[in-house]
């Protein structure tokens, strides 16, 4: 019974091989003749047997492959050529005249190679190509693989490349194995892998570029079901799949989307951006060029101008980078979010968002020291306090941006291989926030400045409160115009605070790892709440106020422009003198 079934498994071995244009094995039988050379081989010698099947080239002193070493191996299936470190470079027709047959693998691994040049595979036929290893391996010429064919899979796992060769093997292609390939931040584009089955990479953003690829990939062997040993045999004859299957697969914090998924998003981010960078310029323009006397509140309100600049910069440039990267956004992803520009969108961002909530905090103080103790001219705030308290500010501001530059928590920025091996593990998104909360200290830093802001949104309620009820005692009545700035101060700030509010709220819960929102949600939240004070408070403190509107005047009048409009401020200016 058991010849019986051999030779039924036989004859349908040579079957499914004449069926079978791509490949000719029989899988799961071992070679017939293996020649294997080892250390202090120097070359590979020109007497190996014709009949020789598999060739093994392990931790030898061979420096190269000389031209026509393998041009006698008519019956060559397997290729080894492994451990070889004075191995620099596969030169040109390295393989060429190795076998008139197709050449099941090939696998030139964990050698010295650096360079693969051009025509290096020229005129050979093999199914599969290993170069996994070899870590100095930075080049493979855009003309390697010419005159070759019936590549089907491909690893160049742990190797320096920085880019994939586009022409001749791409559109062949059923496997890519590309693991820990840190540099190959870029992959071609994914319409010329049109027969790509499976696809093993270092970074998740690149699956986004396949998972709407939809492939004919139905193909079943009939001794699929009785070759069950054989793997190889398996993943090449064996499947039925109209998706490519490719891992990693993106996560919660990257998923396969823009930096700006949606064109309402899109737009938006674009106003708020104009208008925060227009109206605080504006602002700043006019308070510093103004001639007025430089009161603490316009001191202050300069300071609350110019974080509020920064905020209108960081989302200029998310805006611009989307632009840039629309559609294409999975094969940049990885130079955006590990290089110096998200580091700075995230430091621009950070500094503006704590700078912008201790001088709210420092103005609502000021308002209600000023208030409480009208009737105590003594007891006046100078210019030279305020200098003090926003040096503190700026000082603080500054640390907050800086740490996850140093490693607590993470904007997104290169921080050298010990990240970069990390990579996939800590949780940065597009948006260049400090989202990584993995660590101890990173978790502590997010909540602490959470936390913080909200000590910061209670003082602000608890000044408020007694500016109120000072003004409801008639006793302690302060000046009508202080009351009247009070009441501006406390719309201004309070909307600040509630448009803070569920920033806060779902950032304390994301930190506790326990997120309510996802990232694609959170852009929403970016884009709407989170910058939205920086382009309402010019209207809000500034063009809304008849102050603002007087020193707009002077100044464009200083240029000769509204000149009628300043005559009218200067003169109401000297009747109330």
């Amino acid at each position: 019974m058991a010849m019986v079934l051999m030779a039924l498994l036989s004859v349908g071995m040579k079957t499914a091989a004449a069926s079978d244009t791509e490949m000719d094995i029989n899988p799961g039988v071992e070679n017939d003749f293996c020649y294997k050379l080892r250390f202090g081989d120097t070359q590979i010698p020109s007497n190996i047997s014709i009949d020789t099947q598999r060739l093994e080239v392990v931790q030898t002193q061979i420096t190269r492959i000389s031209h026509g070493a393998f041009s006698s191996l008519q019956h060559l299936r397997d290729l080894l050529l492994t451990e070889n470190s004075h191995i620099k470079e596969v030169p040109a027709n390295a393989f060429r005249g190795l076998c008139t047959q197709t050449i099941y693998e090939i696998k030139l691994t964990r050698n010295g190679i650096e360079e693969v040049a051009s025509d290096a595979f020229n005129g050979i036929k093999m199914k599969r190509l290993f170069l996994k290893g070899n870590e100095q391996l930075s080049r493979i010429h855009a003309n390697a693989f010419v005159g070759s064919s019936e590549l089907v899979l491909l690893d160049i796992s742990e190797t320096a490349l920085s880019s994939l060769p586009e022409e001749y093997i791409l559109s062949g292609l059923k496997r890519l194995i590309a693991k820990s390939a840190f540099n190959l931040k870029k992959l071609p584009p994914p319409q010329r892998f049109t027969k790509l089955l499976q696809a093993e990479l270092t970074y998740s953003s690149h699956c986004c570029a396949f998972q709407s690829m939809k492939v004919n990939g139905t193909r079943w062997n009939p001794l699929c079901s009785r070759t069950g040993g054989n793997r190889h045999f398996q993943k090449d004859y064996c499947y039925n799949s109209s998706t490519i299957a490719c891992s990693p697969t993106p996560d919660e914090f990257n998923p396969c989307e823009d930096i700006m998924s949606a064109v309402p998003l899109r737009v938006l981010i674009w106003i708020i951006s104009v208008l925060a960078l227009l109206g605080n310029a504006a602002v700043l323009l006019v308070l510093l060029g103004s001639r007025s006397k430089l009161t603490v509140p316009r001191f202050l309100m300069c300071h609350l101008a110019f974080s509020d600049l920064c905020m209108g910069i960081y989302l200029g440039v998310i805006a611009t980078v989307d632009m840039l990267t629309r559609g294409q956004y999975y094969n940049n992803a990885l130079d955006w979010q590990t290089g110096v520009g998200c580091s700075v969108a995230g430091f621009f961002t950070v500094f503006s968002s704590e700078l912008s909530v201790f001088t709210l905090t420092a103005i609502t103080l000021e308002r209600w020291y000023t208030i409480t103790h009208a009737l105590r001219l003594d007891r006046k705030l100078c210019l030279r306090h305020a200098c003090i308290v926003m040096t503190a500010g700026w000082i603080f501001s500054s640390i907050a941006a800086l740490l996850p530059t140093v490693g607590v928590s993470s904007y997104g920025k290169d921080m050298g291989k010990q990240f970069i091996l990390t990579f996939e593990k800590l949780q940065q998104v597009s948006i260049c926030l400090p989202m990584d909360v993995e660590s101890l200290e990173s978790q502590v830093y997010v909540v602490s400045l959470l936390l913080l802001n909200i000590l910061a949104f209670i003082c602000v309620c608890g000044c408020y409160l007694s500016i109120y009820l000072t003004v409801r005692n008639p006793s302690s009545a302060p000046a009508h115009a202080d009351t009247r700035v009070a009441q501006r101060m406390a719309i201004l700030i309070f909307t600040d605070f509630v448009c803070m509010a569920p920033i806060s709220f779902f950032a304390i819960s994301a930190a506790l790892k326990l997120p309510l929102i996802s990232v694609s949600d959170s852009k929403l939240l970016l884009v709407f709440f989170y910058p939205i004070n920086s382009c309402s408070n010019p209207f809000l403190y500034a063009f809304f106020t008849r102050t603002f509107r007087r020193d707009f005047f002077l100044l464009t009048a200083r240029f000769g422009l509204f000149k009628t409009r300043a005559q009218i401020y200067r003169t109401e200016s000297s009747s109330c003198q």
